[in-house]
């Protein structure tokens, strides 16, 4: 009875595709307190991403780190950070005072 009560709530934790923005960001808020971990929509939401644009990148190999526990995708929020510092932009002071 145990592993099918986890085995549901394991499942259901990918599939959040009609959430709204205020449930994700409270979600990825108490992931934060609890556990580092993300699932794609709360890393998504985190990097400002749509979920779609990082499953993209998560097929061409260029998006973020992640883990496969299982067959869920998990995003650790210290290589987040890391992984969008690696990839900030600095505009030149060129560029800054032309706009």
């Amino acid at each position: 009875m145990v592993g099918r009560i986890f085995a549901a709530t394991t499942m259901t934790d990918e599939r959040h595709d009609g959430d709204d923005t205020a449930s994700q960001s409270a979600r990825a808020g108490a992931a934060r307190k609890g556990s580092p971990f993300l699932n794609t929509a709360q890393a998504a939401h985190y990097l400002g991403l749509s979920e779609r644009t990082l499953r993209i990148m998560r097929g061409r190999g260029d998006g973020p780190p992640f883990r496969k526990h299982g067959r869920l995708f998990r995003y650790h929020i210290a290589e987040l950070d890391a992984w969008s510092l690696a990839h900030r932009q600095e505009r030149k002071a060129a560029e800054t005072a032309a706009r």
